[in-house]
Formats: C-alpha cells, sequence, structure tokens
C-alpha cells in the first residue's frame, strides 16, 4: 500500500472499517476522507439535503468524528445522497484518492449471495484506484 498519498473509506454501519482505515492511512502518512452514503431516490427539487438526511448523516458524521479522534486522526467527512456505488466513485474521483477502502460481511446468507446488491463489486470494477476491503 505504499506511496497513498489520499485514502478515501467508504463507510457502512460497521466501526472497524472506519477504524482499520484510519490505522493504515496513519502508517501511510495519507490523507483521510470518510464518505457516508444514505440511499436515497427522493426528488429534492427545492429540499433542504442537510434536513432531508439529518435524521441519520448528523449521527453518523458526529460518531466518524468521535471515533477518529480516538485514534488520534483528522479525517475529512462527506455525507453523500444518491446511489450508494456511484456516489463512492464519485468521490474517489473528486478527492484524486488512491485508495478506497470498504468493509464487506465475511458471512453472507444464501439469498444474500443471489440477489443482493454487490456494492463492493460495483465499486471495484468502477473505482479510479485500488479498493482495499475489510472484513467484517
Amino acid at each position: 500500500m505504499k506511496g497513498c498519498r489520499k485514502i478515501l473509506i467508504a463507510m457502512n454501519d460497521n466501526k472497524e472499517v472506519l477504524t482499520q482505515g484510519i490505522r493504515l492511512a496513519q502508517e501511510e502518512k495519507s490523507w483521510i476522507t470518510v464518505v457516508k452514503v444514505v440511499p436515497c431516490d427522493l426528488n429534492l427539487t427545492g429540499v433542504n439535503l442537510h434536513d432531508m438526511l439529518d435524521d441519520g448523516g448528523t449521527a453518523a458524521s458526529a460518531q466518524i468524528q468521535k471515533s477518529a479522534e480516538a485514534e488520534g486522526a483528522l479525517v475529512k467527512t462527506k455525507l453523500e445522497q444518491g446511489d450508494v456505488t456511484q456516489r463512492i466513485v464519485a468521490v474517489a474521483v473528486e478527492e484524486r484518492c488512491d485508495l478506497i477502502i470498504m468493509g464487506s460481511k465475511k458471512k453472507k446468507g444464501i439469498l444474500s449471495r443471489i440477489f443482493g446488491d454487490h456494492i463492493v463489486e460495483k465499486v471495484i470494477d468502477r473505482a479510479p484506484c485500488p479498493v482495499f476491503v475489510v472484513g467484517i
């Protein structure tokens, strides 16, 4: 993983992804951007996005900052709305990231394997940089 200047950590609801991502970034002395994507298909014309996402977005951002402070790291947080795969890839491009860190469940049920979103696989396919997958 040598040579990573900017690392994007794509948050799901598992703190282990954030913790491992921050530790890796600190070892590499990299800038850290953490993105939390809230999937939403609503037409938000004329609606304040912050108000719409406040149901969990503010709490998620606060938790990210708290975890980062516990690890002694400074992070830039981004709260995004839309298609999870597209937004993760878009933020990686915008931030010119050298690495994306994501989490994936180690044990998946048969229905999840057959009908699941496969977000990690889609991001790996479309990412402009390598993707490091943390088993959770």
